[in-house]
């Protein structure tokens, strides 16, 4: 087996109140499965409560940057801990993020629309479902034209809002425009495999748009979002097999918000394959 170079780039602690396990153990899973390191990318905090249920307070911040570095600086040796965060984007709270992304040395800033809190869902729900989903890859597009994130987390998740219905055909118009938008900000999309365990059990995003993703050249980065340890780097292989399968040759990782990428065929020779 091949030295480890792969990272698991999306995890949580339990500051987000949905997590469950220590900081060193999602460490401790992410060296038994033979990764080189972990991001730890926990719910940023909000102000005014918004969306307090399912996120660390603004206090707890630096409770969280020193968490981290806990297990940074008691993991085993040549494994790799790096400090990040998940920060919701939401109209009007770019002012908020700027200067939350500014008050740390991130490794790496991950962005998310999150359709299903019940701020936006009170902004954007109509009852009309394929008008939401339209508005959530415009809201997409936009997250990345804000200069904010370094990635777009599950960039699908939009899919679960109803998914006996999910018709890919109907939106595809709709998200080659909001890829075509990301593409020319530089911004990364990440491939999640937790979207195996939601309503339309797949990656998020599914083959159809990472196709699209690759057709325009926009890097992956791959992540578990773990919210338990026994997640980190789920079934990374099989993920590693599918990009390969659309005819991407590299994974992404961030290291001081700078993207480098990892050969899949070295990734996967590292895992065992």
């Amino acid at each position: 087996m091949a030295a480890p170079v792969l990272f698991d780039s999306h995890m949580h602690t339990p500051l987000c109140k949905h997590a469950v396990g220590e900081p060193l153990d999602y460490v401790k899973q992410g060296v038994k499965v033979g990764l080189k390191g972990v991001i730890f990318t926990c719910h940023s905090p909000m102000p005014d409560r918004f969306s307090h249920r399912v996120r660390m307070e603004p206090a707890q911040f630096y409770d969280y940057v020193q968490m981290v570095d806990h297990a940074r600086r008691n993991a085993p040796d040549g494994f790799e801990v790096r400090l990040g965060m998940e920060s919701d984007w939401f109209p009007g709270m770019e002012s908020w993020l700027t200067e939350l992304h500014d008050s740390e040395d991130f490794h790496y800033l991950l962005g998310s629309v999150h359709w299903h809190i019940p701020e936006y869902l009170d902004a954007f729900w109509s009852g009309d479902v394929p008008s939401f989903r339209r508005q959530y890859f415009d809201h997409l597009a936009e997250s990345a034209e804000s200069g904010l994130f370094d990635c777009l987390s599950h960039p699908d998740l939009v899919k679960n809002a109803s998914p006996d219905d999910w018709d890919f055909e109907e939106m595809r118009d709709d998200i080659a425009r909001a890829l075509d938008r990301i593409a020319k900000t530089g911004v990364a999309m990440e491939l999640n495999t937790s979207g195996q365990h939601k309503g339309v059990p797949e990656n998020n995003p599914g083959p159809e748009m990472l196709t699209m993703i690759h057709e325009r050249n926009i890097p992956v980065v791959l992540g578990s979002d773990s919210h338990q340890p026994g997640r980190v780097g789920e079934t990374f292989l099989n993920s590693l097999d599918q990009l390969a399968g659309i005819g991407f040759e590299t994974v992404s990782v961030f290291k001081n918000r700078t993207r480098s990428d990892i050969s899949i065929a070295e990734a996967k020779s590292s895992l065992g394959a």
